[in-house]
């Protein structure tokens, strides 16, 4: 009999600079650490270990490569004005396994626009330095991450990006590899590297996103083709700011986390310094409940701080209402608690898929509407 999984997520986590490093000490210094303590990778995500304490299994999106030395083939010419070549120190894989305590599981999303920063070369640093640290690798490639808990739980995790083999566009494929992975282990988390960026991309919409001249998928077709294929979670980055939740076919959909960590020369203006902890059990059959969010904000590059104001709280509950009507999430500002929106009114999109319990592999009894988790 498989057991309830506390599964934690959050967005975007960058732990170096431009590769850059008089950037590092100029920022020392204008923060007066001229030790360089408190910016060091470790230092950096501790504040989060507090708020997923409670977990299994934490799932982030690491964002650019990890190494030192010199890179022979970089991605792009930093001299261009949209080059953003992203590298941390080799101790951040070891800082990325302990943003969870020893108990839980670390799985970091490599699908994204910045693991081939580097060239080849920072590829496979990255890969082998967050294996030797102990982190669990997804979206490197189409096999699916086996997040095993202590307790002897299996969850498959799954990392999809616009760049990656396939693309989040592709959906016939991932169909594919999400069934798959479903019908062998029964929960799977997808975390998908997807949308536009910035202060102008909170929205979501169920269209192709465009940024600088690329094309950045549709969200919510990736979301709902990975949830109908068998995906229990879709934790979605790379807007650089957050955006809706949704309910889907018993499936909760975070459509992008925001920044949760990032060191270096990022933009951090409102809403971009807003970013969240969202935490949720899944049971025997991958429904998720008992979802909480906890807000966090940066008020410098790399420093994050729990967000007293619970800002986040409010601009998703907002953002679920406006973008998702008939589906989307209600969060309570005082508890954090995600939890359905209510009965689909008039107005509501008539195609949407209310939240409702699905059958599993295994499933021997039937199953109730799921209730609001609390």
């Amino acid at each position: 009999m498989r057991g309830p999984v506390r599964l934690c997520a959050g967005g975007d986590v960058t732990l170096g600079t431009n590769l850059d490093s008089a950037w590092s000490r100029r920022n020392a210094v204008a923060t007066r650490d001229t030790s360089g303590e408190r910016h060091r990778p470790d230092a950096l995500v501790a504040p989060i270990r507090a708020l997923v304490r409670d977990a299994d299994i934490v799932v982030i999106n690491a964002e650019g490569t990890i190494g030192d030395g010199p890179v022979d083939a970089p991605k792009c010419d930093l001299d261009h004005e949209t080059c953003y070549l992203l590298r941390a120190p080799p101790e951040a894989a070891r800082a990325i396994r302990h943003i969870a305590g020893s108990g839980a599981i670390v799985v970091a999303n490599v699908a994204n626009n910045h693991l081939h920063d580097a060239g080849p070369a920072g590829v496979a640093s990255t890969l082998a330095m967050l294996d030797s640290a102990g982190v669990l690798v997804t979206g490197a490639d189409t096999v699916p991450a086996l997040a095993i808990t202590a307790r002897g739980d299996t969850i498959a995790v799954l990392g999809f990006s616009v760049w990656s083999v396939p693309s989040v566009n592709d959906l016939d494929h991932v169909r594919r590899i999400v069934s798959n992975a479903a019908d062998r282990y029964g929960r799977v988390v997808v975390t998908a590297h997807f949308g536009a960026e910035g202060r102008a991309a909170q929205r979501t919409i169920d269209a192709a996103e465009r940024y600088l001249g690329e094309d950045r998928g549709n969200p919510v077709a990736f979301a709902h083709a990975a949830v109908e294929a068998g995906a229990n979670v879709i934790i979605g980055h790379g807007p650089h700011v957050l955006r809706a939740i949704e309910w889907w076919n018993s499936a909760l959909i975070l459509y992008s986390m925001g920044n949760l960590i990032n060191y270096g020369p990022f933009g951090l203006g409102p809403p971009m310094n807003r970013g969240a902890i969202v935490c949720a059990t899944l049971d025997s059959a991958g429904q998720a409940g008992s979802a909480v969010m906890w807000s966090t904000r940066q008020p410098t590059p790399g420093t994050v701080l729990p967000d007293s104001t619970n800002r986040a709280r409010v601009l998703v509950d907002s953002l679920s209402r406006l973008d998702f009507p008939a589906t989307g999430a209600r969060i309570d500002r005082a508890t954090g608690a995600i939890s359905e929106r209510g009965p689909v009114g008039p107005s509501a999109d008539s195609g949407a898929i209310s939240p409702r319990r699905r059958s599993h592999p295994g499933d021997s009894t039937p199953v109730s509407p799921t209730s609001s988790p609390h």
